[in-house]
Protein backbone atom coordinates (compact mmCIF):
# COMPACT_ATOMS: atom_id res chain seq x y z
CA UNK A 1 0.00 0.00 0.00
CA UNK A 2 2.83 2.39 0.88
CA UNK A 3 4.52 1.62 -2.45
CA UNK A 4 1.34 2.53 -4.34
CA UNK A 5 0.94 5.76 -2.40
CA UNK A 6 4.56 6.80 -2.99
CA UNK A 7 4.34 5.84 -6.67
CA UNK A 8 1.06 7.76 -6.96
CA UNK A 9 2.74 10.92 -5.62
CA UNK A 10 5.03 11.08 -8.67
CA UNK A 11 2.23 10.75 -11.25
CA UNK A 12 0.72 13.56 -13.23
CA UNK A 13 -2.97 14.37 -12.93
CA UNK A 14 -3.75 12.51 -16.19
CA UNK A 15 -1.80 9.44 -15.08
CA UNK A 16 -3.61 9.46 -11.73
CA UNK A 17 -6.93 9.66 -13.54
CA UNK A 18 -6.00 6.68 -15.74
CA UNK A 19 -4.84 4.71 -12.69
CA UNK A 20 -8.06 5.45 -10.81
CA UNK A 21 -10.14 4.50 -13.84
CA UNK A 22 -8.21 1.23 -14.21
CA UNK A 23 -8.74 0.46 -10.53
CA UNK A 24 -12.46 1.22 -10.74
CA UNK A 25 -12.81 -1.04 -13.77
CA UNK A 26 -10.94 -3.86 -12.05
CA UNK A 27 -13.13 -3.49 -8.97
CA UNK A 28 -16.27 -3.55 -11.12
CA UNK A 29 -15.16 -6.93 -12.46
CA UNK A 30 -14.76 -8.14 -8.89
CA UNK A 31 -18.25 -6.90 -7.98
CA UNK A 32 -19.68 -8.67 -11.01
CA UNK A 33 -17.91 -11.88 -10.01
CA UNK A 34 -19.32 -11.61 -6.47
CA UNK A 35 -22.77 -10.99 -7.94
CA UNK A 36 -22.46 -14.16 -10.00
CA UNK A 37 -21.47 -16.07 -6.85
CA UNK A 38 -24.51 -14.68 -5.01
CA UNK A 39 -26.73 -15.83 -7.86
CA UNK A 40 -25.21 -19.31 -7.68
CA UNK A 41 -25.77 -19.38 -3.91
CA UNK A 42 -29.43 -18.49 -4.51
CA UNK A 43 -29.68 -21.44 -6.87
CA UNK A 44 -27.99 -23.64 -4.26
CA UNK A 45 -30.46 -22.47 -1.59
CA UNK A 46 -33.47 -23.21 -3.81
CA UNK A 47 -32.07 -26.58 -4.91
CA UNK A 48 -31.34 -27.54 -1.32
CA UNK A 49 -34.92 -26.74 -0.39
CA UNK A 50 -36.32 -28.84 -3.22
CA UNK A 51 -34.00 -31.77 -2.59
CA UNK A 52 -34.52 -31.69 1.18
CA UNK A 53 -38.27 -31.29 0.91
CA UNK A 54 -38.56 -34.09 -1.67
CA UNK A 55 -36.53 -36.51 0.40
CA UNK A 56 -38.43 -35.59 3.58
CA UNK A 57 -41.82 -36.06 1.89
CA UNK A 58 -40.73 -39.45 0.63
CA UNK A 59 -39.43 -40.57 4.03
CA UNK A 60 -42.43 -39.21 5.95
CA UNK A 61 -45.12 -40.74 3.76
CA UNK A 62 -43.20 -43.96 3.26
CA UNK A 63 -43.01 -44.45 7.06
CA UNK A 64 -46.57 -43.20 7.61
CA UNK A 65 -47.96 -45.50 4.94
CA UNK A 66 -45.98 -48.51 6.16
CA UNK A 67 -46.55 -48.17 9.92
CA UNK A 68 -49.60 -46.04 10.72
CA UNK A 69 -52.20 -45.84 7.95
CA UNK A 70 -54.89 -48.47 7.69
CA UNK A 71 -56.03 -47.26 4.28
CA UNK A 72 -53.03 -47.17 2.03
CA UNK A 73 -51.99 -44.19 -0.08
CA UNK A 74 -51.89 -44.77 -3.82
CA UNK A 75 -49.04 -47.16 -4.60
CA UNK A 76 -45.79 -45.29 -5.15
CA UNK A 77 -47.28 -41.81 -4.82
CA UNK A 78 -44.86 -40.62 -2.09
CA UNK A 79 -41.92 -42.03 -4.03
CA UNK A 80 -42.92 -40.40 -7.31
CA UNK A 81 -43.61 -37.02 -5.70
CA UNK A 82 -40.41 -37.08 -3.61
CA UNK A 83 -38.33 -38.20 -6.59
CA UNK A 84 -39.87 -35.47 -8.76
CA UNK A 85 -38.92 -32.77 -6.23
CA UNK A 86 -35.39 -34.14 -5.83
CA UNK A 87 -34.99 -34.39 -9.61
CA UNK A 88 -36.24 -30.82 -10.02
CA UNK A 89 -33.69 -29.65 -7.43
CA UNK A 90 -30.88 -31.49 -9.21
CA UNK A 91 -31.87 -30.12 -12.63
CA UNK A 92 -32.09 -26.59 -11.22
CA UNK A 93 -28.67 -26.96 -9.60
CA UNK A 94 -26.99 -28.31 -12.74
CA UNK A 95 -28.57 -25.52 -14.80
CA UNK A 96 -27.40 -22.90 -12.28
CA UNK A 97 -23.87 -24.31 -12.22
CA UNK A 98 -23.76 -24.29 -16.04
CA UNK A 99 -25.01 -20.70 -16.18
CA UNK A 100 -22.46 -19.64 -13.55
CA UNK A 101 -19.65 -21.31 -15.51
CA UNK A 102 -20.70 -19.58 -18.73
CA UNK A 103 -20.97 -16.19 -17.02
CA UNK A 104 -17.59 -16.47 -15.26
CA UNK A 105 -15.88 -17.66 -18.45
CA UNK A 106 -17.24 -14.72 -20.43
CA UNK A 107 -16.23 -12.30 -17.68
CA UNK A 108 -12.69 -13.71 -17.60
CA UNK A 109 -12.35 -13.39 -21.37
CA UNK A 110 -13.57 -9.79 -21.28
CA UNK A 111 -11.19 -8.92 -18.45
CA UNK A 112 -8.25 -10.62 -20.20
CA UNK A 113 -8.96 -8.66 -23.38
CA UNK A 114 -8.97 -5.39 -21.46
CA UNK A 115 -5.77 -6.36 -19.65
CA UNK A 116 -4.07 -7.33 -22.93
CA UNK A 117 -5.01 -3.93 -24.37
CA UNK A 118 -3.50 -2.23 -21.31
CA UNK A 119 -6.82 -0.79 -20.17
CA UNK A 120 -6.72 -2.70 -16.87
CA UNK A 121 -3.44 -2.87 -15.00
CA UNK A 122 -4.44 -5.59 -12.57
CA UNK A 123 -4.45 -9.17 -13.89
CA UNK A 124 -7.19 -11.47 -12.73
CA UNK A 125 -6.58 -13.46 -9.58
CA UNK A 126 -7.70 -17.01 -10.33
CA UNK A 127 -9.53 -18.56 -7.43
CA UNK A 128 -12.35 -21.03 -7.19
CA UNK A 129 -15.37 -19.67 -5.41
CA UNK A 130 -16.66 -21.43 -2.33
CA UNK A 131 -20.12 -21.20 -3.94
CA UNK A 132 -18.96 -23.58 -6.70
CA UNK A 133 -17.63 -26.04 -4.13
CA UNK A 134 -20.88 -25.92 -2.15
CA UNK A 135 -22.91 -26.39 -5.36
CA UNK A 136 -20.85 -29.43 -6.31
CA UNK A 137 -21.23 -30.96 -2.85
CA UNK A 138 -24.99 -30.38 -2.95
CA UNK A 139 -25.08 -32.08 -6.35
CA UNK A 140 -23.48 -35.14 -4.75
CA UNK A 141 -25.93 -35.07 -1.84
CA UNK A 142 -28.88 -34.69 -4.21
CA UNK A 143 -27.66 -37.59 -6.31
CA UNK A 144 -27.38 -39.76 -3.20
CA UNK A 145 -30.89 -38.74 -2.13
CA UNK A 146 -32.26 -39.65 -5.57
CA UNK A 147 -30.43 -42.98 -5.45
CA UNK A 148 -31.87 -43.68 -2.00
CA UNK A 149 -35.41 -42.92 -3.16
CA UNK A 150 -35.11 -45.01 -6.31
CA UNK A 151 -33.55 -48.04 -4.64
CA UNK A 152 -35.98 -48.22 -1.72
CA UNK A 153 -38.03 -51.41 -1.90
CA UNK A 154 -41.58 -51.25 -3.15
CA UNK A 155 -43.32 -50.24 -6.33
CA UNK A 156 -42.49 -46.99 -8.04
Amino acid sequence: MAETESAGANLSADEKSVLLSSNRTAMSFERTMMSSDRTLMSVVRTSLSLIGFGFTIFQFFHTLNKDFLTSQLPVGAPRRFGAALVALGIVLLVNGMWYHHQEVSALRLRRKALHDQGLIRHPEIHSTSSAVLIAFLLLLVGSMAMFSILTRSGPF
